[in-house]
């Protein structure tokens, strides 16, 4: 599986490119440090004067480095995929291994970092539904209100990954509000059809 990324990602990655491997083990120490301790812009300022960039380009590239991290244990590309990817990127092959390393390093790490941040949303497993009238009253006497009950079964994944919760949800409406309801949904759904939502999902995916 090969990752692609956006032209501002490797944009910002492109300053490793020709630089020697010692820079690049300077930068995945500069990235290992963003990610315990968070931006620090005393050692860019230094690496800007070594490499006569300005100070938003190394940041640039080190946050460039960590979000490479990030996404490629997200899609947990194996050391056959990473390689591919990163020479795909037109890092050299001495590059690659020094990259893999920092990958293999903080891959566990991050990898647990990423579920924590998971949000597990709640997903569909069941409906069922009873329809119960509102006959005639003494006061309307041809009155009659359908009224549907429903019982909506939610499930969402255990926090040890092992089966689900389901939860339950009485809800009751009438006709009128359901079919409103139903209309919506089918909106909804035509909508994540298009294809803006189809170039938007694609986007987000390789975030």
């Amino acid at each position: 599986m090969l990752i692609s990324l956006r032209n501002d990602h490797k944009e910002h990655l492109s300053l490793l490119k020709d630089k020697s491997i010692q820079v690049l083990v300077d930068f995945c120490k500069l990235a290992i440090d963003y990610l315990n301790n968070g931006p620090n812009e005393k050692l860019y300022k230094t690496a800007a004067d070594k490499l006569s960039v300005n100070v938003e380009s190394i940041q640039n590239c080190v946050v460039g480095l960590v979000n490479l991290v990030l996404l490629f244990c997200k899609h947990k590309l194996n050391e056959a995929d990473f390689r591919d990817s990163i020479l795909t990127l037109g890092f050299t092959e001495e590059q690659e291994v020094i990259l893999n390393k920092f990958y293999q390093a903080r891959k566990n790490e991050i990898t647990e970092i990423l579920n924590k941040l998971h949000v597990k949303e709640p997903h569909f497993d069941n409906l069922e539904w009873r329809c119960e009238l509102l006959v005639a009253s003494r006061c309307m006497p041809q009155q009659v209100t359908p009224i549907i009950t429903m019982d909506l079964s939610l499930k969402t994944q255990k926090e040890d990954q092992l089966g689900h919760d389901v939860k339950h949800y009485i809800l009751q409406t009438d006709v009128n509000n359901l079919a409103h309801i139903s209309n919506e949904l089918e909106k909804a759904l035509l909508e994540s059809t298009s294809r803006h939502c189809r170039k938007l999902q694609k986007h987000l995916s390789n975030q």
